[in-house]
């Protein structure tokens, strides 16, 4: 096989956190995930390293907009000119318009920190965006890559199957599995973060991923995955739970800030379960690792509890 897979560590926060994907075969190129602004160079490097020339990229490929994900891509597409952003449908507008993604990160960041983890953020020109429907196929050297629309984590997501690698880019809809927590074998857990989560939706997603037939899965949090069942089983227990916590989020009366604080501490001892399950003691250091991924995972599950609840008459 001569198409050639790179996951470039986009050190977001710390290493191995956040990864882009860069895909070539006799100088064409394609990139998975533009993550930040900051990380752009270390993408142009790995595509330099690699021999490959920038007008030859043509496709950047962002799974959703979370800007982890897609906060450098207007200056990845201006450094490879020959390139297209593919992006969902719902996630183009926000890519050639960001400033209210811009302005929620800044609320929730403030405008330092904002900078520090993201950097500059610009508009794409809309004639550089494709839009990718389900199922819809686009091609690349001689074959196909083919794009699956993915609820759940967030509804703007999609995947994207790539049948020379055997492989799938899952973005965050099937699970982060860090590599420094992969000491005593699979260690994988879902993203329920803001503000989309949906748990059925989110577990009917593994089925349509695994269904794709696809051998590896590549990871933006953290790198190939191989043991697509076992992944599967794990994400489906804590996503159950999830749901459990949804559940009860929808039907009941507590605010946000109680509820999240309830459901981050359910979600720590069932972490804390299943990596015991898997034979693995979580750390000090591995649990200040996890505490932002514990807290926005809390925040999902109440704020779409919330959003679910029924209008109550006046």
């Amino acid at each position: 096989m001569n198409r050639r897979i790179i996951t470039i560590d986009c050190h977001y926060i710390q290493p191995a956190i956040a990864a882009a994907f860069l895909v070539h075969e006799e100088g064409e190129a394609y990139f998975v995930e533009a993550n930040t602004f900051h990380a752009v160079p270390r993408l142009l490097k790995a595509l330099d390293g690699e021999g490959i020339a920038r007008e030859n990229v043509r496709w950047i490929a962002v799974t959703h907009v979370h800007l982890d994900h897609a906060g450098g891509a207007f200056a990845l597409l201006e450094a490879c000119p020959g390139a297209m952003i593919v992006a969902h449908p719902r996630a183009a507008r926000h890519l050639i318009d960001p400033e209210k993604l811009v302005t929620s990160a800044k609320k929730v960041y403030g405008e330092k920190v904002f900078v520090e983890l993201y950097g500059d953020i610009r508009p794409v020109p809309e004639g550089r965006v494709h839009i990718l429907e389900d199922g819809e196929e686009i091609p690349f050297h001689g074959s196909k890559l083919r794009c699956i629309h993915t609820r759940g984590h967030a509804n703007h997501h999609f995947c994207l199957v790539d049948p020379v690698l055997e492989g799938i880019f899952t973005g965050d809809s099937f699970g982060l599995a860090y590599p420094r927590l992969q000491r005593n074998g699979l260690f994988i857990f879902p993203s329920t973060s803001p503000t989309d989560f949906d748990p059925k939706a989110a577990m009917e997603t593994l089925d349509v991923i695994i269904n794709s037939r696809s051998r590896r899965a590549f990871l933006t949090h953290f790198g190939e995955l191989r043991d697509l069942s076992r992944a599967r089983c794990q994400l489906n227990e804590l996503l159950k739970i999830s749901e459990k916590l949804y559940d009860e989020a929808v039907a009941g009366k507590e605010e946000f800030d109680p509820l999240r604080n309830r459901f981050e501490a359910e979600l720590r001892t069932n972490f804390e379960k299943l990596a015991s399950r898997a034979g693995l003691t979580l750390t000090s250091e591995d649990w200040e690792m996890l505490a932002t991924d514990l807290r926005l995972n809390a925040d999902g599950i109440a704020f779409a509890g919330i959003k679910a609840r029924p209008a109550v008459d006046v």
